[in-house]
């Protein structure tokens, strides 16, 4: 198969990409997928009004360095100009290689505002955002995540993606589940099938993937230009790696305990660099909770790291651990 492909201007030569996914997708771990094999990454997804009122907590969530690139941020919001005045500050201040919008986000805070995917329900509002946006982003490639649904009775992927196309979005990635599924059941890799089918713009397949053998699944079920991983990288990074191995024809290395201990310290090291002390602090529990599985001893070590206090005592634990 042909792994490489354009978004707009932009080339892609890695297909496998890293969702955007609220309080993990940081620079820190951003940083940590890029080394493990990540072809494209995403900031979290931020919200529009808060990108538009400079909310400093939003804008810092946008940062990053050149050496993440390719690299899209992930806007969501139910007003088409606010979104649109959002993409203009983006573009302007931060200049990333993409500019995303979230039709898929199923938390109903989000949805039920008809943001997120209960845009889905509204195909013209998600009209007058895509406008908006593109019409804002000067010359970078306007993109869209979106679900499959509102529900079961309402699927509207394969159209909804030639209505997009049409309005002129560069790429879609297509989380074949309804918003009403959230993440329970099976991803219908069927409709990312169709969609590819049915448009002649780049589609990343998103749903599902546990395992290299899942990804070339996808890959030959669907024939979808990239694949985008979610869930699985939560305390596995090395995923990532294991199906570019898988892509390319290269073995894959066993992933060891001090692996594991390696990529705490690794992290822990980023998250001082880039956090407030607290911060710092629950985020490290919270990747470490991850990583820290999967051998004789981890539980009792994640106990000890569940009950530090200070950024010096997760510095001594780490430094304490053969």
């Amino acid at each position: 198969m042909k792994y490489s492909f354009k978004i707009g201007s932009l080339q892609i030569n890695n297909p496998i990409f890293l969702a955007p996914m609220a309080g993990v997708t940081d620079r820190p771990f951003r940083l940590i997928c890029k080394k493990k094999g990540a072809g494209m990454m995403y900031t979290e997804f931020v919200s529009a009004n808060g990108i538009i009122r400079e909310n400093q907590k939003t804008l810092d969530m946008i940062k990053f360095s050149d050496i993440e690139r390719p690299l899209g941020v992930q806007i969501f919001g139910d007003e088409a100009d606010i979104i649109g005045k959002s993409a203009k500050l983006i573009s302007e201040r931060f200049n990333p290689d993409i500019i995303d919008i979230n039709f898929g986000c199923p938390v109903p805070k989000i949805a039920n505002k008809g943001a997120g995917s209960g845009a889905l329900k509204d195909k013209n509002l998600m009209k007058d955002i895509v406008k908006e946006v593109i019409k804002n982003s000067s010359d970078i490639p306007v993109t869209v995540k979106m679900r499959a649904g509102w529900d079961s009775n309402s699927i509207i992927s394969t159209e909804a993606g030639l209505m997009l196309e049409g309005l002129g979005v560069q790429a879609i990635t297509l989380h074949p589940r309804t918003r009403s599924q959230s993440f329970k059941g099976c991803a219908d890799w069927e409709l990312i099938r169709e969609l590819k089918e049915t448009v002649n713009i780049p589609v990343i397949g998103n749903g599902d993937i546990k395992d290299p053998d899942d990804a070339i699944k996808m890959f030959h079920k669907t024939n979808c230009d990239a694949i985008m991983i979610a869930r699985a990288v939560l305390g596995n990074p090395w995923i990532l790696e294991s199906i570019f191995n898988k892509l390319n024809g290269l073995k894959n290395k066993p992933v060891t305990i001090l692996d594991r201990i390696n990529i705490c310290k690794e992290h822990f090291s980023l998250l001082l660099e880039d956090k407030n002390e607290q911060v710092c602090i629950n985020y490290t529990k919270k990747h470490f909770n991850w990583y820290l599985k999967g051998f004789d001893g981890a539980s009792k070590l994640r106990r000890k790291f569940m009950k530090v206090k200070s950024t010096k005592e997760i510095g001594n634990l780490l430094d304490s651990i053969n």
